[in-house]
Formats: structure tokens, sequence, C-alpha cells
């Protein structure tokens, strides 16, 4: 794609068992895909689907067990992110930042705004004193908040507050890729909305893209511009925004957007079902297969391959048919 800030290919990341079993998990399964320069990508699937490894991946705050991540920004183009040392790291992650789940535990208590904030900006421009003092200042008014606020620490800030800190810790070395895990699955709904608006005007103003990853069906349609399904390590559908919900071609994505609270009960329509036990497959098979309500011998004995229907990538040996 000529037009891909980062590029996916095949990633894996393989947790071994332990001492305690000979088991291990395989967080990320042979995962692709392209984020486009100056969208909003969204990674979607419900709790322990591989969706905050891969984006712990994408960063190489954990190093994959096997693929390629390539990353072609302005000051570093085409930079295989797998095979990079650790100084080379330092100076993509200029480029390549983070807004994590929880802002109480990812700032630091015992640092004041303008160290929690200057401290990127010290190692990336050799700022301080003053000019340190006015370039924070202006970070805190671009994410709304007052730069009276500079020599304060993170317990005197609302969770909001604390989440806006992070995002401006995230824009210090103007990046071009944003990855946000969770980032508002921890506030409640009306500040969720607050900092959605405000990372989409930040995306305008600041040419960014993200990697937006969440649970929140809801907040994904409203957020993103395409949508990856992740269930069990892989993705199993990939189509933009609008023709994922209108038009779900895998059973687990349909069976997600069913699970959405309807407050309306007239507007509610017969959900999809799908078993709540799983039966981990191992080796062959559709991983869905033990939930799926279509599932076939077919689907226990052979892993469908990607294909593209209806306007999505799917991972089905049905979506042209369910």
């Amino acid at each position: 794609m000529a037009d891909a800030l980062l590029q996916v290919r095949d990633l894996d990341m393989y947790f071994s068992g332990g001492r305690a079993s000979s088991e291990g998990v395989r967080a990320v399964d042979k995962v692709s895909f392209d984020v486009k320069r100056g969208e909003s990508f969204g990674i979607v699937g419900e709790s322990g689907s591989g969706k905050t490894t891969l984006g712990r991946c994408l960063m190489q705050i954990q190093k994959p067990t096997a693929g390629s991540v390539r990353f072609h920004g302005k000051t570093h183009a085409g930079v295989e992110l797998t095979e990079a040392d650790a100084q080379t790291l330092r100076a993509i992650w200029r480029d390549i930042r983070m807004v994590f789940q929880d802002p109480q535990s990812s700032l630091n208590p015992r640092l004041r705004v303008i160290d929690l904030i200057g401290q990127s900006l010290e190692r990336a421009e050799g700022l301080k004193g003053q000019a340190l003092a006015d370039r924070v200042s202006e970070l805190l008014r671009q994410v709304g908040l007052r730069p009276e606020f500079l020599h304060r620490y993170p317990n005197a800030f609302s969770g909001g507050q604390r989440q806006r800190l992070g995002i401006a810790r995230a824009l210090a070395t103007k990046p071009e890729l944003i990855i946000a895990d969770e980032a508002v699955s921890a506030l409640d709904v009306s500040i969720q909305a607050q900092t959605l608006n405000l990372l989409m005007d930040l995306h305008d103003a600041f040419d960014l893209t993200y990697v937006f990853i969440a649970h929140d069906l809801a907040v994904v349609e409203h957020f993103c511009d395409r949508v990856a399904v992740m269930y069990r390590g892989r993705i199993v559908e990939l189509a933009d925004t609008q023709t994922l919900f209108d038009s779900p071609r895998h059973p687990y994505t349909r069976a997600l957007l069913a699970s959405v609270p309807i407050p309306d009960p007239k507007a509610r329509k017969p959900r999809a079902r799908i078993k709540p036990v799983e039966v981990a497959v191992k080796g062959v098979g559709c991983q869905f297969a033990p939930r799926c309500p279509h599932a076939t011998d077919l689907c226990t004995s052979t892993r469908p391959e990607t294909r593209h229907v209806g306007g999505a990538d799917v991972a089905c040996h049905f979506a042209g048919e369910i």
C-alpha cells in the first residue's frame, strides 16, 4: 500500500508455558495489516483476544516472536522495527507514541506535570528552563488544561484530566503515529466523549495517524475509519467502519455487534448467540469453531484463509454464505 505509514506482516507473539506448564499461548497469530497515513485504525475484540499485546508489539515494548513491522515515517522511512537496535528505537519512539489505558498508573506520581511532559522534550530537543516551561504550557492548552497546572502532581487531577496529561505527553515530540490502548475505557461516559472529541481535534490539527485499541464497539464506530476484529490472536475480519457495522461477515463480528446494548426495546432485533464456554483449538482448524453456530467438520479440521468478501477481509470458510 503506497500510502501506508505502518505495515505489519505475519506478526507472531508466543508466550511459553514456563515451568508449571508445557503449553504456551500464541497471543498474536500471523497478523497482517496496513495503517494508512492520516487514518484512525481500530482494533477490537473481547478481553484476551490479543489486541493489547499486538499494540505493545507494534511499539516493540514486547519483541514479537516472528514477523515484520515496518514504519514509513518522514524522518525514518522504511525502518524494520523488529530488527532495530535500542538507539534506533529511541529515535523512532519520537515519531510513534503510546497513550495507555490507565492514566493513574501510567503517570509517575512523584513527578510534576512539567517533568512528566518535559522529559521527552529535554531528550528530543534539549529544551530547558523557561523555554521548556513555555512549551509544556502550550501543550497543556492544546489538550484543554490550564498552564497554571504546570507544577502540580498527577494526584491533583481527575481521571479525565490525567488522561489529557498522557495525551499531552504523547504529543510532546510531534509524533506521526499514536497508539491508543483502551485510552478511554477507564473514564466515565461523559468524559469518554470529551476525550474522543479531543483526539479527533488533535488528529486534524497535527496530521496524526491513530491505532485505536478498544473493546467498546460504539466508541470504535464513532472514532475509526477502518476496523480489525481480533479473536484469539488472529484478525478474523477487517473492513472500513461502515461496511463492518452494516454488513458483518464473520460470525464472531456478528455476535460482538449483537451484544451491544440497545436502550429502546422496540429497536431490538433477535441476536446472534455464541456458546459461552470456549474450547481451544490446537494446531489446525478455526479457533472460533467451538463457539460458532455455523461450524462444520471443515472448520475444525482446516484453518480458514483470509478472503476478500463483500468489501471485507474475512477469515471464515463460509463468509460469503452466512
